[in-house]
């Protein structure tokens, strides 16, 4: 079985680029951020021939979520308990959205960008990173296989941004953030940290500005967060670099797992 993740950038604009993937990568499962589409208006029709389910979470121009199985959809869960709003509780915004998927159950998430640390949508992110963890505790203990996957817009470690020095004061590698994460990996699940298959570190995103991606700029910052059951399982795990290729692609490339499931 394959699940993957991935930050498309507006399923809109991105639609043939995802189309073309989804045909030659063969996800099972696949989760999306950044959707960037209203409620129902997910473009399902240009994936059932693909074999692909939908089950969405969107809101309009902004955020959005989305999952694509063509291996069952069971148990849709929009958005979490305690789940906080930004500016205020009552705007809560479609950055989450749990489904399971034949033998898996997935959490696909678009964590607050954060901002600035001063700004007051850093703490939003801490707010909403906290409410996720206890969202998930229950699920990662379970022995059904579960991965909260998505784009946390944390790089859980220096080693996870192109250059430590450039991001001094800036947001997605604050002490607090990481923390945060780790609160996540306490609660039993595993970073499945993808293999090198080119380049020297595993990013998953690169800036459009400044040629970074050529450069090597990037971060990791797209994530598989998997509890035992399903990190056991786990036989291969890559970023899909092709993917940032070409004309007009995502900031984001996606993160595929490969899963050898018990039957």
């Amino acid at each position: 079985m394959r699940i993957a993740t991935w930050n498309v950038n507006s399923v809109t604009a991105r639609l043939p680029r995802l189309v073309e993937w989804l045909g030659r990568a063969g996800p099972d499962v696949v989760c999306l951020q950044e959707t960037k589409v209203g409620a129902g208006e997910f473009p399902a029709g240009a994936v059932a021939p693909l074999g692909y389910a939908v089950a969405e979470h969107g809101e309009g121009r902004w955020n959005g979520v989305a999952v694509l199985s063509r291996v069952g959809l069971a148990d849709v869960s929009r958005g979490m308990p305690g789940e906080p709003g930004f500016p205020d509780a009552r705007t809560v915004e479609a950055r989450t959205l749990a489904v399971t998927c034949g033998p898996v159950r997935v959490r696909c998430v678009y964590v607050p960008n954060g901002r600035s640390p001063g700004d007051p949508h850093y703490q939003y992110k801490l707010r909403w990173l906290a409410a996720l963890a206890d969202a998930v505790a229950a699920e990662a203990a379970a022995s059904l296989p579960f991965a909260v996957m998505g784009d946390f817009n944390v790089a859980p470690a220096d080693a996870d941004v192109w250059d430590p020095a450039a991001f001094e004061g800036a947001t997605h590698v604050t002490p607090a953030e990481r923390a945060a994460l780790r609160r996540l990996q306490k609660a039993g699940l595993r970073d499945l940290v993808p293999r090198i298959a080119k380049g020297p570190r595993p990013f998953t995103y690169w800036d459009y500005r400044a040629g970074a991606f050529h450069k090597g700029m990037g971060m990791r910052i797209d994530l598989v967060l998997a509890n035992a059951a399903l990190a056991a399982a786990v036989t291969d795990a890559f970023v899909d670099r092709e993917a940032r290729k070409g004309t007009a692609p995502s900031d984001h490339a996606p993160v595929v797992v490969d899963l050898a499931l018990p039957s």
